[in-house]
């Protein structure tokens, strides 16, 4: 049986982060539990004190197919390269070089206008060779392919 996953980021802003991935991915913010009309009710209701709040913040697939995602805040920067990193695939596969190509060109704009930074694209000319490299707003390492 296969197991469902969470994805998590260390981020210096949660809110920020989760912001970018929400618009990436076209996720939506994780809604509070049914019994509560917020997050700050459910908070309050825990005990959790107002200078934790923000330190967490959440996305899930409006479809419900996808996983999680987490952003958690933490005191330390970013120092390396990510040892994992996400795909996004905005092209379909079988279609022409040129035509995935532009699709990637279009989808890196796009994230670009949302805070990203395009770094590398690369061209194999196999079936899966034409992505994109970036970074998220926080300098984690993504692809577009």
């Amino acid at each position: 049986m296969a197991r469902k996953i969470q994805i998590t980021f260390d981020a210096a802003n949660a809110r920020t982060l989760a912001d970018f991935w929400a618009e990436a991915l076209g996720y939506v913010r994780q809604p509070p539990p049914s019994e509560f009309d917020s997050w700050e009710e459910f908070a309050i209701d825990k005990g959790i004190p107002a200078e934790d709040w923000e330190k967490y913040d959440a996305l899930v697939d409006p479809d419900g197919s996808g996983p999680r995602i987490l952003f958690q805040k933490v005191p330390e920067a970013k120092s390396a390269k990510n040892r994992v990193h996400l795909d996004v695939k905005v092209t379909i596969r079988g279609a022409t070089d040129a035509k995935r190509r532009a699709a990637i060109d279009q989808e890196a704009e796009r994230l670009v206008g949302l805070g990203a930074t395009e770094i590398e694209d690369f061209d194999n000319g196999d079936s899966d060779g034409v992505w994109t490299v970036m970074h998220d707003p926080e300098g984690n390492e993504f692809c577009i392919h």
